[in-house]
């Protein structure tokens, strides 16, 4: 391996350790309650240090989820058919293998990763950075223009939406098991609308 990409190995894993730990404290203690140099203290890192990796402290948390940022532009600029089909196919496979992002997961630590995420004020609006350049990176690829942005807009709605109530279900005590049919059938049923409201050349196939 090159002195390169071990540098880069070694930054991924930096990032992941920390974030690792800093998750793990908020866990315990809460989020409010944890501060920055705490988690430094536990890395064993200095604060600038920290910073240099996470520029804010709820960056520590979203970390686990930074891998998804784009997710949706990727699928459309990768996959066969129409946008709106080739979103609807790629949700459909993350129910039936219970991809955390999709909600459906009954884990005991995504469910509390879920709490800790949905329950802190300032994690949720930073959240919603990352659904916005998910959503500009979405409208680029369909074309950037007024209708990409309106088409992106509702796709990243629909994403968060089915996401967010499959949550809480499971959240409330309900099997993976038992949410999974309704979850199928409410996604269908979002991506058929979906698509009979987009321009022809964003529509899905076989509605």
């Amino acid at each position: 391996m090159s002195e390169t990409g071990l540098r880069e190995r070694k930054k991924r894993r930096m990032y992941q350790v920390v974030s690792d730990i800093a998750v793990r404290l908020f866990l315990e203690k809460g989020f409010d309650a944890v501060s920055v140099a705490e988690v430094a203290a536990a890395a064993e890192i200095s604060k600038p240090t920290l910073f240099r990796y996470f520029p804010a402290k709820e960056d520590l948390v979203l970390y686990r989820i930074a891998d998804h940022e784009g997710e949706a532009a990727r699928v459309v600029a990768e996959g066969e058919g129409s946008p709106v089909e080739a979103l609807r196919r790629h949700f459909l496979e993350g129910l039936e293998r219970s991809d955390p992002v999709t909600g459906l997961n009954d884990h005991p630590q995504v469910l509390a990763f879920h709490a800790l995420l949905y329950g802190t004020p300032s994690l949720v609006a930073r959240a919603h950075s990352h659904q916005e350049r998910s959503e500009a990176a979405l409208a680029e690829v369909l074309g950037g223009d007024l209708d990409a942005r309106l088409a992106a807009g509702q796709i990243m709605a629909v994403l968060r939406v089915l996401a967010l109530e499959n949550w809480r279900r499971i959240a409330a005590g309900e099997r993976v098991a038992d949410v999974r049919a309704d979850a199928v059938a409410a996604a269908e049923r979002a991506f058929g609308r979906l698509a009979a409201g987009m321009p022809p050349r964003l529509q899905g196939e076989g509605e």
